[in-house]
């Protein structure tokens, strides 16, 4: 990663997983974590006030699922990178996750691949977590 500072917003509705994030990406100094958000809506409004570099998005959200949300935000704050951090790993989900236009999809079990992950999307590399990426997604 850079020198500047890049602006993180966490949406997850498990409220445990977004603290470990959290507390994960607090450890870097040239990430700054801009809100935290358990809701697909309020993550559109979120996203739409502070237009975070990276948004962390999961797919399960209440009021509006993260596939939703990802697309609405590709209207409101189309600078942002959206990458999915999900339990979810089938094939059809990740495929319109991407197509929605996320720029990554890492599955929650493989959480020490995300800042690898936050740095291949920022420097514009579409990036598929490890056990998905044999799987043609283009």
């Amino acid at each position: 990663m850079g020198t500047s500072t890049i602006r993180v917003l966490v949406v997850d509705d498990y409220e445990p997983w977004r603290r470990f994030v959290c507390t994960v990406l607090q450890k870097y100094p040239e990430l700054e974590i801009v809100g935290e958000v358990a809701d697909g809506l309020e993550a559109v409004q979120k996203a739409g006030e502070l237009h975070p570099d990276v948004i962390l998005l999961d797919i399960g959200l209440p009021t509006l699922d993260g596939i939703e949300v990802a697309r609405r935000l590709r209207r409101i704050s189309a600078e942002s990178k959206i990458l999915f951090v999900s339990q979810e790993s089938s094939d059809d989900v990740v495929q319109e996750a991407l197509s929605a236009g996320a720029s990554g999809y890492v599955v929650k079990t493989n959480a020490s691949e995300l800042l690898k992950v936050m740095n291949a999307v920022l420097e514009g590399r579409q990036f598929i977590s490890f056990g998905l990426s044999n799987q043609n997604f283009n």
